[in-house]
């Protein structure tokens, strides 16, 4: 098969599969559909076809692009678009997580898998409605049991909507939080030297993000790491008090 076509099958592919195509992948396809073909398709053939999709998708031309995310490969709409695309749900995309929940979600992220307990214990406050809204949101899930801790906890991780928000293609892909800060830490001139170790105490903080709002969701966490059925289980004000006193 000439590369012109290879290239279009590739395309039609990747565009109409619900979740990424790694290189594989798509030669086993192309390969079904055409098994009539003497000459298979080869995974070097379909990797040099898939740098050429690349490099014609980075045309200012077109919106969108080929992009190697969620463990395989996708069409996403370009970054200067993103905020178009979002008017298509309204508001849905544009709402913003609490400095609380980003905070959770970035511990979740880099120390998962987690328990509730031990997120607490790193934030020194709740975490109850933290987890509840990364639930709803669909940012985290919920992997298992902790069998050696007592009252075997559910553990947390992130989830596959959270990498492909990011274009992860799993945890080991996070940014070193050294390299983020290396950018942004200047060593503070100290006025009265022997104060060091206050000038030092300042808390890390996290920005906040879009991140798209997922549809209501009946999930919640009592405080030994259960799921609640209804809202009736949990007093939002109880839960939110913690978090609340983090963001303050």
């Amino acid at each position: 098969m000439e590369i012109g076509h290879l290239i279009l099958h590739i395309e039609s592919l990747i565009f109409a599969s619900e979740k990424p195509l790694g290189g594989l992948e798509l030669t086993e396809l192309i390969n079904q559909a055409f098994g009539f073909m003497e000459d298979k398709i080869t995974l070097e053939q379909v990797e040099a076809a898939l740098e050429g999709i690349v490099e014609k998708y980075q045309s200012e031309f077109y919106p969108f692009e080929l992009r190697f995310s969620g463990g395989g490969w996708q069409f996403l709409t370009k970054k200067d678009f993103h905020k178009t695309v979002a008017q298509l749900n309204g508001d849905k995309f544009l709402k913003r997580l609490s400095s609380a929940a980003m905070e959770t979600l970035a511990i979740i992220a880099y120390k998962q898998p987690i328990t509730k307990s031990e997120i607490e214990a790193i934030r020194g406050v709740s975490a109850d409605y933290s987890i509840q809204k990364l639930l709803e949101k669909e940012l985290i899930v919920i992997s298992g049991r902790n069998e050696d801790l007592p009252g075997k906890p559910l553990v947390y991780v992130t989830s596959r909507s959270f990498m492909d928000y990011f274009g992860l293609n799993g945890p080991e892909d996070l940014p070193r939080i050294r390299e983020v800060l290396a950018d942004q830490v200047i060593e503070p001139t100290l006025i009265h030297p022997q104060q060091k170790h206050v000038e030092n105490g300042d808390d890390e903080t996290v920005t906040d993000i879009l991140v798209m709002d997922a549809p209501n969701s009946q999930l919640h966490v009592n405080e030994t790491g259960e799921l609640l059925e209804s809202d009736s289980d949990i007093d939002p004000d109880t839960a939110e008090e913690g978090d609340k006193a983090a963001e303050e």
